[in-house]
């Protein structure tokens, strides 16, 4: 039986990633969090970041999925929605 992972669950291994990736302290990270401004990176380096989560959760997230997104909690729903 596969365990679905729940949303919260999710949404927390993203952003325990993105921190440890980008050397912050996780409490400085929250759901609704704009990542570009949150961590003051840039799209390649939100590129890097995207392509450790694909292979964190073994999922491929296609470009179009991705665009215009920018806050952690929407990146988790497109993430799950591959799960």
């Amino acid at each position: 039986m596969i365990l679905m992972q729940t949303e919260d669950k999710t949404l927390d291994e993203i952003l325990t990633l993105a921190a440890a990736h980008f050397k912050v302290p996780r409490e400085k990270l929250s759901a609704d969090d704009d990542f570009f401004k949150t961590l003051g990176i840039d799209s390649l380096q939100t590129l890097d970041l995207l392509t450790r989560l694909e292979n964190h959760f073994h999922v491929e997230l296609p470009d179009y999925e991705l665009q215009g997104v920018s806050d952690f909690r929407t990146l988790s729903g497109r993430i799950r929605a591959r799960l």
